[in-house]
């Protein structure tokens, strides 16, 4: 498969299931997509907790679901509104698994007292990193024919999840890719006109 067909083939697809064969090979693969990802000065500030199982249920059951329902409530959206956010919510735990990415700020405070003429680009650095390693992994996750859909909780799970899993105070919670089996394809999609988005100059 050619590295444009493999980009073309990473939609994102939200009817997931746990028809997934190889649970080994998929673990191992994100960590060489993540593993080959390039980072500023080579920082690997990248950070990944990847849940299946009992843990992926209790993520969207225990973690997501309280904590958007509570902050929906405070911002007194509807009770009538909750119903199509917790089937939204069930889709995603429907999924073989999720993979939450962080970065690191211990690694990236020390770079900037190492290097301090660049300062104030190693976080912005450090964001390029996280959305490397998650196209990368979504990527790879596709080569094996699994889909994906990336979501955005953070900051509104962190603390839950950090506690829950007793991650460093360092790590910072950038996105969660759901992933699984395919169950419906992805629709088809559009793009804007090349003129709009390209300059070629000589």
């Amino acid at each position: 498969m050619s590295f444009i067909k493999s980009l073309e083939n990473r939609r994102t697809i939200y009817a997931l299931g746990r028809n997934v064969q190889d649970e080994a090979k998929v673990i191992e693969t994100i960590k060489e997509a993540v593993r080959f990802s390039p980072t500023a000065f080579n920082s690997q500030t990248g950070r990944l907790l990847i849940l299946t199982g009992d843990a992926q249920d209790k993520l969207w059951d225990e973690i997501v679901a309280p904590e958007l329902k509570a902050a929906m409530e405070a911002q007194g959206v509807p009770e009538s509104a909750w119903d199509n956010t917790r089937a939204k919510l069930d889709g995603f735990k429907a999924a073989f698994g999720t993979i939450l990415f962080f970065e690191d700020q211990a690694v990236v405070k020390n770079l900037q007292e190492q290097f301090a003429l660049y300062a104030d680009n190693f976080p912005v650095w450090s964001e390029q990193g996280s959305g490397i390693i998650s196209v990368n992994v979504w990527t790879a996750l596709a080569e094996l024919g699994l889909g994906a859909n990336l979501q955005h909780y953070n900051p509104l799970i962190d603390e839950a999840v950090a506690k829950e899993w007793n991650l460093p105070e360092s790590w910072k919670l950038r996105g969660q890719l759901v992933f699984g089996s395919i169950e419906a394809p992805a629709g088809e999609k559009t793009f804007m006109d090349d003129s709009d988005r390209f300059i070629v100059a000589k």
